[in-house]
């Protein structure tokens, strides 16, 4: 006879030792700070209603232990001009970045998903969300409730913008303040941590956008008693964050622990960094050789992936060792296949598509090789851009239709459903979902949503003008849109509200048919595409120009596969596309044997030993 006893299910809890911020003891809490700028540090707890001197410690380091101090309580370090300040390394600040920050006991959160593995890099169908729009109620907790939708859909993945500490109840998540203290407008940290682990337990990674570059205007007070920029190098934000310059090593060590901190403590499956080609760094190893370094060796061994955000198209921060795995980053996002087919597709010239203006060449080039520009000259831009990209395997590429960034930075907020007719937005979401680039979704885009996705913030009154006149002068970057007047205010909270998505709207027949055109591609990169992409190799892309805006492509994928795509992007059939002799995956649009309609793409599979 069996006999079942029931067990609770096994829980492990998680933390990421620090050498700075708060540590439990076995009595209470060390407390510890760099401060090289003031004299003296003293540490101030309200709920104990005391303020005790740190001691001084070798190397500009502050330290002290209070016995009966818990989790919960709330603190300030208080510098020797009396200047109250929070922790640099809180991991709450529930009173918003200038507040109070509280002490967190990271071994209170209990984890269930143990033994999650990751996903391999080729499985990656990532979702882009921003946390405060995609849900009515704008928290972790309301994420959690839509992650059954993503699996539905067919998402293995979902990429949150960033949620670090920012000033103020609505923003992007780029005016950054804290690195290490989940935003309190979208919950607590246990919140985040439930997001983590239950998209786990449904089997989907979660990736996290990081900022390293630089902090927002307000509440970050490491200035005030660090070293924490440099005039020797210049960003669009002011002076650099100090990677190279006297004191720059413990500068350094706060990104490395950050980035270990959302790995390990929150169990992200992989970050994103923001424009690191603003990451300045003239030491004898630069900042992001060691950042990815520490990151690979000091997780647990599941799947750890990497992605950057860098215009200057540097390829070899992304190359790979010779079993294919990467050596430091696993991918970058490809602005370059993103806005040669943006110019494709909707005709603007204007901003950075003057570049790309007719060059359906360039979109053939991106497609298969992963960079348009490697190494020309760009008229619009200035300068030489780039490096040789086509020893890269096309998942070294993260390609997309719309981000946050390609709607947020209009004026007018407009994703790609609101530019051009819903049968170029269906022919741009077969082309980039069924290619062997990883895809990424911005969040509704699956359903054609009517809500556009604006540029907001909630930084404060006293920037709101410079903050405003600058998205007007967005607009010289459209001239289409002059004659619309001003754009939404930026610093309004009806901006940010009306860039929710409503989800009530995927019951209307228009939403639904949207909807069911990528879960059908979806399905088919999981069946046909995926399997295929494992140990797939550099200058495995190709194409040729067909005609003045007829693009074929070809890549040979990892088990020898090859996969065509040819598309005709103009307003004519063309004749002579030849077509057959391969398994058809999937025809958007129309075509026979020899013929391709206009505005359409057929995807074709030459499968190894077939």
């Amino acid at each position: 006879m069996n006999i079942m006893i029931p067990q609770e299910p096994r829980v492990v809890r998680r933390d990421q030792p620090m050498k700075f911020g708060t540590q439990f003891t076995a009595t209470g809490v060390r407390f510890r700070v760099w401060a090289p700028y003031s004299n003296g540090v003293a540490l101030k707890i309200y709920d104990l209603d005391i303020t005790v001197p740190m001691n001084s410690q070798p190397r500009d380091w502050y330290e002290v232990e209070i016995e009966g101090a818990q989790a919960g309580m709330r603190y300030r370090y208080v510098l020797e001009d009396g200047t109250e300040v929070p922790d640099p390394v809180s991991r709450f600040q529930p009173e918003d970045a200038h507040g109070p920050s509280e002490i967190i006991d990271p071994h209170q959160f209990e984890w269930t998903d143990i033994g999650w593995p990751g996903r391999p890099w080729e499985e990656q169908i990532i979702y882009e969300l921003h946390v405060g729009t995609f849900t009515r109620e704008g928290t972790f907790r309301g994420v959690i409730d839509k992650l059954d939708y993503l699996v539905e859909l067919g998402i293995t993945a979902i990429e949150l913008l960033p949620v670090a500490e920012f000033p103020g109840k609505w923003n992007w998540g780029y005016d950054v303040a804290q690195l290490f203290a989940p935003d309190s407008s979208y919950g607590r940290p246990e919140d985040l941590k439930a997001l983590v682990n239950a998209a786990h337990e449904k089997g989907l990674s979660v990736f996290l956008d990081v900022v390293y570059n630089h902090f927002g205007p307000k509440g970050n007070y490491l200035s005030v008693y660090t070293p924490l920029t440099t005039d020797k190098h210049e960003t669009p934000w002011g002076p650099a964050i100090n990677f190279d310059a006297d004191g720059a090593s413990v500068i350094r060590e706060y990104v490395f622990a950050s980035a270990r901190y959302w790995l390990n403590e929150y169990h992200f499956d992989g970050l994103r960094f923001d424009a690191v080609h603003e990451i300045h760094d003239n030491g004898p190893r630069h900042l992001l050789q060691d950042l990815a370094e520490q990151i690979r060796s000091s997780t647990d061994g599941r799947h750890i992936h990497l992605m950057v955000e860098n215009s200057d198209n540097e390829a070899s921060w992304l190359k790979r060792r010779e079993d294919t795995t990467p050596w430091l980053y696993d991918a970058q996002w490809s602005d370059d296949i993103h806005h040669a087919m943006h110019n494709a597709l909707t005709g603007e010239s204007a901003w950075y598509y003057a570049d790309f203006d007719g060059r359906i060449d360039l979109l053939g080039r991106a497609l298969a090789e992963g960079f348009s520009w490697q190494g020309e000259y760009m008229e619009h831009e200035g300068r030489k851009k780039g490096e040789a990209s086509a020893f890269l395997p096309p998942t070294a590429f993260v390609s997309y239709a719309q981000n946050h960034d390609q709607a947020g930075n209009r004026p007018f907020g407009e994703r790609i459903n609101h530019l051009i007719p819903a049968d170029r937005v269906r022919l741009w979401a077969a082309i980039y979902l069924l290619s062997p680039h990883i895809p990424m979704l911005f969040m509704g885009e699956e359903w054609a949503p009517k809500q556009p996705f604006l540029f907001f913030s909630d930084v404060g009154e006293d920037l709101a003008d410079d903050i405003r006149q600058s998205r007007k002068d967005e607009l010289k970057n459209f001239p289409e849109d002059m004659d619309r007047g001003d754009p939404p205010d930026p610093m309004a909270r009806s901006t940010f509200e009306s860039s929710k998505l409503v989800w009530s709207d995927l019951e209307k027949d228009e939403h639904a048919k949207s909807l069911v055109h990528y879960r059908q591609l979806l399905a088919l990169r999981k069946e046909e595409i995926i399997p295929r992409l494992a140990d797939i190799g550099g200058n495995a892309g190709r194409f040729e120009l067909l005609a003045k805006r007829v693009l074929k492509v070809e890549w040979t994928l990892g088990d020898e596969s090859v996969l065509t795509l040819i598309a005709n992007l103009s307003d004519e059939p063309f004749s002579g596309a030849k077509i057959s002799g391969a398994d058809q995956l999937w025809l958007e649009g129309s075509a026979s044997k020899d013929t391709i309609g206009a505005w359409s793409a057929v995807f074709t599979l030459d499968r190894a030993g077939s």
